[in-house]
């Protein structure tokens, strides 16, 4: 493994913290305070993101993405974590991948759309009795002559309010396995507007301000055969086979994000002066940084190494699932000691610590708990053992 970065891979850095920095930084503050973006400013940074290519830079270039191989893109999302997250995700779009698992329709209808930042996509699985176990998922579809029906409840979806559509995943019957019956899971488009789907507001959260969630509730919603996302019943395939690098990009922003807290504390503790000499001459501090340093470079190594093994197809779920684990953990840690080296200053909003430190308890959550990722991790551990 070549530990060293291309040209393109630099300029792909280069080119994206100069953005982030330009034209993201300056509006954390106001985002932070009001807990909402506004539309205008949205609409000029996409304007701005498109023009410098880094728009659906996940998108295989085919489909009118960028185009960049599985290593560049977690660069690029590396340096797109380091700022608020509402303002990177909803104004440097990246639609779901699994949009172009549709076919040429669906794609002209729902990934087109989506690259020209026209619209955004939401995913809808989770459900207020469904989060790790989705199989446990009670929304249902029914198919009714060439239609289906959908009924149910969604809840925790992400950017659903500005969404124009939703890929919503429901259980569409039962199968039997060598563990048992499960249920089978479908996966739809539905369009907002469409009779029977409702999007209510969700819940307040403590991380990420300006980044919505969303309940989405099913009534009789009937969405047309050619709605259906891959084939009837094969829900979990498609989204195994088109989102299973998410994990990545949750390790990816969150190493950003980091490394941005680090850097303040590197900077406080060189500068900053107690009882006659800088802070960072204390070992109470000096080796708080040497730990931070240490999980920083374990985190960005793991998700190098699983980047470069996704592009060469040899990846492994406890390869992603470590990677997403440390970085997470990583973030968390490091959050928390760059306040306690700033002291009562890092809980000040002046600067991005606190937040920094709020925005990171969700990360060990979402796109599989600290929990989920042991437990695929100890599983490929003893599974060659027959345990």
């Amino acid at each position: 493994m070549d530990f060293g970065l291309n040209d393109e891979q630099r300029m792909i850095v280069e080119t994206t913290r100069a953005f982030v920095e330009a034209e993201l930084y300056p509006h954390e503050r106001e985002v932070e305070r009001t807990g909402r973006l506004d539309p205008g400013l949205v609409k000029d940074i996409q304007k701005k993101a498109i023009a410098a290519g880094l728009y659906a830079a996940n998108i295989p270039a085919e489909y009118g993405g960028a185009g960049l191989d599985t290593l560049s893109w977690l660069l690029y999302e590396r340096e797109l974590g380091r700022a608020n997250y509402a303002l990177h995700w909803t104004c440097v779009a990246r639609p779901s991948n699994i949009l172009c698992a549709g076919n040429e329709d669906q794609r002209r209808r729902y990934l087109d759309p989506c690259v020209r930042g026209e619209t955004w996509d939401c995913l809808a699985m989770t459900e207020p009795g469904a989060g790790s176990d989705l199989r446990g998922m009670k929304a249902s579809a029914v198919q009714d002559g060439t239609d289906w029906v959908l009924n149910g409840t969604k809840h925790f979806i992400s950017h659903a309010d500005i969404a124009g559509f939703t890929i919503a995943f429901m259980a569409t019957g039962e199968e039997e396995t060598a563990r048992g019956r499960k249920k089978r899971i479908t996966a739809f488009f539905v369009d907002k507007g469409t009779k029977g789907f409702t999007v209510r507001e969700g819940y307040r959260n403590v991380s990420h301000r300006g980044y919505t969630n969303a309940i989405l509730e099913f009534d009789d919603c009937r969405v047309p055969a050619e709605n259906v996302l891959g084939e009837p019943h094969k829900g979990f395939e498609v989204a195994n086979q088109w989102l299973g690098a998410t994990r990545l990009q949750v390790g990816a922003t969150s190493l950003g994000r980091a490394e941005r807290a680090f850097a303040h504390a590197v900077e406080w503790a060189a500068t900053r002066e107690q009882f006659g000499q800088k802070i960072g001459k204390f070992q109470g501090v000096s080796f708080k940084l040497a730990d931070m340093a240490v999980r920083i470079r374990a985190s960005e190594l793991l998700l190098l190494e699983a980047a470069w093994k996704y592009d060469r197809g040899t990846v492994t779920d406890a390869d992603m699932a470590m990677a997403k684990l440390h970085a997470t953990e990583t973030l968390a840690f490091v959050a928390d000691e760059a306040i306690q080296i700033h002291g009562g200053m890092g809980l000040m909003d002046e600067l991005p610590l606190e937040r920094i430190w709020r925005d990171a308890r969700v990360e060990r959550i979402w796109e599989g708990t600290s929990e989920i990722q042991r437990h695929i991790i100890s599983r490929a551990l003893l599974r060659p053992h027959g345990a």
